[in-house]
């Protein structure tokens, strides 16, 4: 066997192999739990006035408190907002805004062990 052939064989084997590992990382999980498919935590609630009444066009803010970054949602009509996929590992603050009020700032810890978080916040709009 020539130098030649034998590094095409070596090459032809890595080839191989790199197409069987990129084959077993795309393949599906099978001990992944099938029920719940997204990651981490879902963050839900209500923007409300003292009177339990919807604020429609309120901003929620939700702060990751170890980068500081921060995550915003325009509530609608119904006053519903919902931030999917927060980490699990991380503090969150959340207040709401409207009208040049805010609300009260809520913490979600991360000792909190739910998948699904609901906080309703409420400003005092008079």
């Amino acid at each position: 066997m020539t130098r030649t052939q034998g590094l095409a064989r070596r090459l032809k084997m890595l080839a191989i192999c790199w197409f069987a590992l990129a084959l077993v990382a795309s393949a599906p999980n099978s001990h992944a739990k099938t029920k719940d498919t997204t990651p981490g935590r879902l963050l839900t609630g209500k923007v409300l006035d003292k009177q339990d009444n919807p604020i429609p066009d309120a901003v929620v803010y939700v702060t990751d408190t170890r980068t500081r970054a921060v995550k915003t949602y325009i509530v609608g009509p119904d006053g519903t907002y919902r931030f999917p996929a927060l980490a699990t590992n991380v503090d969150y603050e959340i207040y709401a805004q409207a009208n040049g009020k805010a609300s009260d700032t809520k913490r979600m810890s991360q000792f909190d062990d739910r998948k699904v978080v609901d906080i309703i916040l409420r400003i005092d709009i008079r």
